[in-house]
């Protein structure tokens, strides 16, 4: 048995540096043929990409960047880990980040009480938002996908009744926007040079590390795996699956709710017809690249601001401005295609290892009786 899980060890760990190898691999060989395609030398975009993305301001760019896109991939995540699809983080976010800007701008404390409450407000909209979903699945048995779907255009209807000028905004030239949330409401900065980095990247740093020990190293974390595996089998075992599915919404709501923190408490400081929209979406392509690991989906988040940040530069090169969208589709479909293959590859090696083990111990067995009678009958 030892023997098994030392081979099956080493496989995992072969599984797991192939896998983005083969990824990257085929990644580069496909970008290379789109950009060959448009007539452009692929090797010159790549050296562009590297040296302009290597610059000392676009590194604290792509933090920036990568903040809210890791944030938004670890609330779709914790969904994916129980099979569960929360397609609606988008509207979960601007929902949560609207009222949490009415509440900052509204109120005037202390920065040590005014930034949690923040916080708060925006993680328990979330929430609740993304319950909604959560509570119709469990009692009226409608799929998350299509709910999260409709939540998200109810949200942004939602939104755009309240921020008018003679609601819940006031109109600053050409745009509408909540009240300006005071300095003791905003988030510190990193200095750095030559701009500063957000310090809600102490956010994504506690959320990281919270996804990872709630659901690697707590027993609420193995039984929302396990209801994700086989809901049948963790209910036969006495975990209550609707439960389950609306804590595990809550939880996704709740984090999907902090998306909308960086850019509105290190940068915006209120929320307006400008605020960014889709980050929930590029969420799950983030979660699918990061295989909901939180040390993968950084370096995904990262790689995601990479890509759009030395696209930009690819654009004033004569390259066509799509070419970044297509690069990041092609790496999400090569990597998930990737994992795949390697799986049932690695899969099928233990398949057959174990059956030959299993026959050489059969055989062994077979041979010991035969001697054994043998010996009998000569006595």
């Amino acid at each position: 048995m030892s023997r098994w899980k030392e081979k099956f060890g080493i496989q995992s760990v072969l599984q797991a540096l192939a896998a983005p190898a083969l990824a990257l691999l085929a990644a580069f060989v496909l970008s290379s043929v789109v950009i060959l395609a448009t007539g452009k030398d692929p090797f010159h975009a790549f050296f562009v990409m590297i040296d302009f993305g290597s610059k000392s301001d676009s590194q604290v760019w792509i933090i920036n960047k990568a903040i809210p896109y890791y944030l938004s991939a670890a609330a779709v995540a914790i969904g994916f880990r129980m099979n569960l699809f929360n397609i609606g983080v988008d509207g979960q976010y601007r929902v949560a980040a609207f009222f949490a800007a009415v509440v900052g701008g509204a109120l005037a404390l202390p920065g040590v009480l005014q930034i949690p409450v923040i916080i708060i407000v925006a993680m328990a909209v979330g929430a609740l938002w993304a319950g909604i979903a959560g509570v119709l699945r469990t009692t009226r048995g409608v799929s998350e996908v299509i709910t999260t779907i409709m939540l998200n255009s109810i949200a942004g209807s939602l939104i755009g009744y309240f921020l008018s000028e003679d609601k819940l905004a006031v109109k600053d030239g050409n745009l509408f926007h909540t009240p300006t949330i005071p300095e003791s409401g905003r988030f510190f900065l990193i200095p750095t040079d030559p701009d500063p980095i957000y310090g809600t990247v102490v956010v994504a740093v506690v959320i990281g590390l919270a996804y990872w020990f709630v659901l690697g190293r707590t027993r609420f974390g193995f039984d929302l795996r396990a209801v994700g595996r086989s809901e049948s089998a963790a209910s036969a075992s006495g975990v209550s699956v609707r439960r389950m599915v609306v804590t595990s919404m809550l939880l996704s709501g709740a984090v999907a709710g902090l998306v909308g923190i960086p850019t509105l408490l290190n940068k915006s400081f209120s929320y307006g017809t400008d605020f960014p929209t889709g980050v929930g979406f590029t969420g799950i392509a983030i979660a699918l690249l990061g295989r909901n690991h939180p040390f993968g989906m950084a370096l995904a988040a990262l790689l995601w601001g990479f890509l759009e940040r030395t696209g930009i530069q690819l654009e004033f090169e004569g390259y066509a401005q799509e070419i970044v969208g297509v690069m990041q589709g092609i790496i999400v479909l090569c990597v998930v295609i990737a994992y795949e293959i390697v799986r049932r590859v690695v899969l099928r090696r233990q398949q057959r290892e174990v059956g030959a083990e299993l026959s050489a111990r059969a055989g062994a067995g077979t041979e010991q009786d035969g001697t054994e009678q043998k010996a009998g009958a000569t006595a």
